[in-house]
């Protein structure tokens, strides 16, 4: 950046495994002074030009090291600087907490994860700002084109989404046939699976790993048999990837292909292989529901359900990360369980309640209905969980107060 000509910027940690920055700022404020002679005044100066962004409340999510390690990889002279900046965290190189020294700015993703934060990491004014997605990377496009209809101004202006709300329902729903049908002609290729475009699609397309749950909608495959025989039909997409070294993921992956084949002939359950961005996009439009199962209060923010609410997809999802600032009971999509302690039995029993008693009847009883939830998604949702709408938080609250 100082060789293009910015040598006056601010520097944006996302997560502690950029924080060693701040070590080679620190060494440019002293000028060539022994690492000893830092003082206050130097860490001050280096904080002014460092942003911090923390992004999960999972501990193995922040990277901490022994001295030994530090000394024999950035050798002594650089591990004496981190001692005179006070960086060591109960004898260890936490990156998390070299970040937090040094940053004048941080904060969590979400409004509940910047609560856990400051929980985490007392003494340190932590913020939050909720995590948006690239509107038009992430829109369909036959929604796109329903846009670009009605809302013009949109692709450069995201605020325009909130008008949606003026957007005919059979548009609406039209728009939604178009991409459904896009996927699971795309399904049928990849996989052989015929899925039936009028049921019940439902989507979870996570990284596989053990708290976001994805086998939670399998807890009882009796009750959900029971559902898509006596309400309506149930089909199920799932797609993501497992860490090689995380077990409890592939673990995870593993319990959605056994319930898979006990659901067979009844609840047709596909799994994408080789999870990708191609596929994302197709799921966060053609599916008619999303859900989310983290285990709370683990989900940081989350962003796949606000893919979903650009297409006019409402979630279904545990109350944690994003959802507990986009759910609107019956209007964006339904929540799993309540905000109070609960557990995985009873969030289970939950997700079935909703399924078997609102979401499936006004799917299959009152389209229209359900093609308004889909409409306030767009309006409510998309209008917000955006990335423009997040770096301009970003810049006014962060970078300009530098």
């Amino acid at each position: 950046m100082e060789k293009l000509g910015y040598a006056d910027v601010v520097y944006h940690m996302n997560e502690g495994h950029s924080a060693l920055l701040t070590v080679s700022l620190m060494e440019k404020q002293l000028g060539g002074k022994p690492r000893s002679s830092l003082t206050e005044e130097d860490i001050s100066a280096v904080r002014k030009r460092c942003v911090f962004t923390t992004h999960t409340p999972v501990p193995a999510g922040h990277d901490q090291f022994p001295r030994d390690l530090v000394t024999a990889v950035l050798g002594k002279e650089r591990a004496q600087l981190l001692d005179s900046a006070n960086c060591y965290h109960d004898g260890s190189l936490n990156m998390t907490y070299l970040a937090l020294r040094c940053s004048h700015y941080i904060n969590g993703v979400g409004m509940r994860h910047g609560e856990i934060s400051r929980g985490m990491f007392p003494g340190y004014p932590i913020s939050a700002i909720s995590n948006g997605v690239h509107a038009v990377t992430w829109t369909a496009p036959a929604f796109c084109e329903l846009f670009d209809r009605h809302l013009s101004p949109w692709r450069r202006d995201n605020r325009y989404l909130r008008y949606a709300i003026g957007i005919p329902v059979s548009e609406f729903r039209q728009a939604h046939r178009q991409a459904k049908a896009g996927m699971i002609e795309a399904i049928k290729k990849s996989t052989g699976v015929a899925l039936e475009e009028r049921a019940l699609t439902i989507g979870f397309a996570r990284r596989a790993t053990g708290y976001k749950r994805p086998e939670l909608l399998f807890a009882d495959t009796e009750r959900l048999r029971w559902i898509s025989q006596h309400v309506g039909q149930l089909q199920v997409v799932y797609g993501g990837k497992a860490h090689p070294r995380d077990g409890s993921g592939r673990e995870a992956i593993q319990h959605v292909y056994a319930a898979a084949n006990a659901l067979r002939g009844s609840v047709p359950v596909v799994y994408i292989e080789n999870y990708d961005l191609h596929w994302g996009r197709l799921l966060t439009s053609g599916v008619d529901l999303w859900l989310n199962t983290p285990k709370r209060p683990e989900e940081a923010s989350g962003t796949s359900g606000m893919k979903a609410s650009l297409n006019g997809v409402p979630s279904l999802s545990v109350l944690d990360g994003w959802w507990l600032e986009g759910c609107v009971e019956g209007f964006t999509g339904w929540a799993i369980g309540d905000d109070s302690a609960s557990d995985e039995k009873s969030e289970a029993a939950s997700l079935y309640a909703k399924l078997d008693s609102v979401i499936a009847p006004m799917f299959y009883g009152l389209p229209d209905d359900y093609g308004k939830v889909m409409r306030f998604c767009v309006a409510l949702n998309g209008s917000f969980f955006n990335t423009q709408r997040m770096l301009s938080q970003y810049i006014h609250d962060a970078y300009e107060t530098s």
